[in-house]
C-alpha cells in the first residue's frame, strides 16, 4: 500500500491504549484548560486520526510561516498549510507546561486533547497577512476562510498533542466518520491495490457519479473512496446526514459491489482553493489512496481562484517528490445531448454550451424546494427524492 507522506507508517495522535487514555482523562481534569477554535479542534481530529502524519502537534510561528511561504516547516517537513492553535487570551494557561484543550463544538466543552506547551507566541499583523495571502491568495475578509482564520485570536500555542476524542463526528456520523487508520484497514480488507479518492461537500449528482466511474476506468482502479467533509460549511449548504444518505443510495444502486466506500472526515472547510487541494491530496495519500480526483474550482469559493488553479499548483508550487499520490485532472462534466451520455466538457470540442444539460446550483435548489426532480440527465431520481424530502422538511 502507498506509504504515508514523510513517514513509513501512519502516526495517529489519538491515545488508543485504554489505560493510558483513562489516565490522560484524569490528568486533564487537573490541568489548566483553554477553549480552542473550531478550526483547531478540526486540526486535532485530523491529527488524532493520522491524516496529518507526520505532524506531532500544533506548529510554532516559524513553522507555520514556512508552510505558508514554501510548504515546508523549518526542519524541511512538507506540509501545505499552517496548523496553528490560535487563541485570543492565554491568561488562564500562563506559565503552564501542559494544558487541556477544550472542544468548542460539543456540549459541555469536553477536553479534546492534552498539549505540551513548547511556546506561546503572539502572531504579528505582518505575519498574519503573509499567511493569509499565501494560503488563501487574498486578504478579502468577505472570503469565508480568510474571515475564519483572522477571527480566532493572535496567540499561537505550539507543541505536541495527545488526542482524547474525535469531537462530535463519531457521535453524529458513526456510520461515516473514519480515521485514516480505519480507511487503510478497510482498503486492505477489500484487497484494493489502486484506489482513487473523491472529495465532496455536496450531494453527488449524475456528473459526479460518472466522473468517478471515468477516473476508475481510465486509471485502472479497483476501489473508490468517496470521502466527504463532515465539518462546518457555509450557510445554505446541505447538511452532512442528508448528503450522506443521498451518496449512499447512489453507491448502492449504481456502483458494482466491493468497488466503492462511503466515508467522511472531521474538518472545517477552508475554501482555500489551490492550497486546500494540496492539503486534500496530502491526507488522501495518508488514508491509502493512490490517486485523487481534482476538478474545476476544487475547494474554491466565489471568484477568488482560476478554474484550474487547484490542478496547476501541483506542477508550479508543490516541491518535487513531496507526495506519491497522483492527481486525476478533471474538467466540468455534464450530460451531452449530442452523445447521450455524461462527458468531460473539454473532451467535447464540437459542443456549444446549449449541447449540455447544465443547471446552476440556485436552479437545482429551487427545483428541489418546489418538490420537482431535476432531469434524469442531471440527477438520479433516487438521489433527487432524498433531497426533495429534505427541502420539503425545511
Amino acid at each position: 500500500m502507498i506509504k504515508p507522506v514523510g513517514a513509513d507508517e501512519l502516526m495517529p495522535l489519538f491515545v488508543y491504549d485504554s489505560n493510558e487514555h483513562h489516565a490522560l482523562e484524569k490528568e486533564a481534569e487537573t490541568l489548566p484548560s483553554i477553549m480552542i477554535s473550531s478550526a483547531a479542534a478540526g486540526n486535532a481530529v485530523m491529527m488524532g486520526g493520522g491524516y496529518f502524519t507526520p505532524l506531532t502537534g500544533f506548529m510554532n510561528v516559524a513553522d507555520a510561516m514556512g508552510c505558508a511561504e514554501n510548504m515546508k516547516t523549518t526542519d524541511g517537513k512538507f506540509f501545505p498549510v499552517p496548523v496553528l492553535n490560535l487563541v485570543e487570551d492565554v491568561t488562564a494557561i500562563k506559565g503552564a507546561k501542559r494544558i487541556a484543550l477544550r472542544d468548542p463544538n460539543m456540549e459541555g466543552n469536553p477536553v479534546i486533547a492534552v498539549q505540551d506547551v513548547e511556546s506561546i507566541e503572539e502572531v504579528s499583523d505582518a505575519q498574519m497577512k503573509v499567511m493569509t495571502d499565501k494560503v488563501y491568495r487574498t486578504d478579502d475578509m468577505e472570503h469565508p476562510g480568510v474571515a475564519a482564520f483572522n477571527s480566532v485570536g493572535r496567540f499561537a500555542i505550539a507543541g505536541p498533542i495527545q488526542v482524547l476524542h474525535f469531537s462530535y463526528f463519531l457521535d453524529d456520523f458513526p456510520d461515516t466518520f473514519r480515521t485514516a487508520v480505519e480507511i487503510r484497514n478497510e482498503i486492505a480488507e477489500h484487497g484494493w491495490k489502486k484506489i482513487v479518492a473523491f472529495q465532496t461537500r455536496n450531494p453527488m449528482h449524475l456528473a459526479h457519479e460518472e466522473l468517478c466511474h471515468m477516473a476508475m476506468e481510465r486509471l485502472g482502479c479497483d476501489g473508490l473512496v468517496i470521502h466527504m467533509l463532515l465539518g462546518k460549511l457555509k450557510p445554505g449548504d446541505i447538511p452532512a446526514p442528508v448528503r450522506d444518505a443521498a451518496i449512499r443510495k447512489m453507491v448502492e444502486l449504481y456502483f458494482p459491489p466491493n468497488s466503492a466506500m462511503v466515508t467522511g472526515y472531521g474538518f472545517d472547510m477552508l475554501y482555500a482553493g489551490p492550497r486546500e487541494a494540496v492539503l486534500h491530496a496530502y491526507f488522501r495519500q495518508n488514508m491509502g489512496a493512490t490517486h485523487f480526483i481534482i476538478g474545476r474550482d476544487h475547494a474554491g469559493v466565489g471568484d477568488y481562484y482560476g478554474a484550474f488553479d487547484a490542478q496547476t499548483i501541483f506542477e508550479e508550487e508543490v516541491p518535487a517528490g513531496a507526495m506519491d499520490i497522483e492527481i486525476f485532472k478533471a474538467d466540468h462534466t455534464a450530460w451531452s445531448k449530442k452523445l447521450n451520455k455524461v462527458v468531460m466538457m473539454c473532451e467535447a470540442p464540437d459542443h456549444e454550451k446549449e449541447d449540455f444539460v447544465l443547471l446552476s446550483g440556485t436552479k437545482v435548489r429551487e427545483m428541489l424546494g418546489n418538490g420537482e426532480a431535476p432531469p434524469k440527465e442531471f440527477s438520479r431520481p433516487e438521489v433527487a427524492k432524498i433531497l426533495i424530502d429534505y427541502y420539503s422538511s425545511l
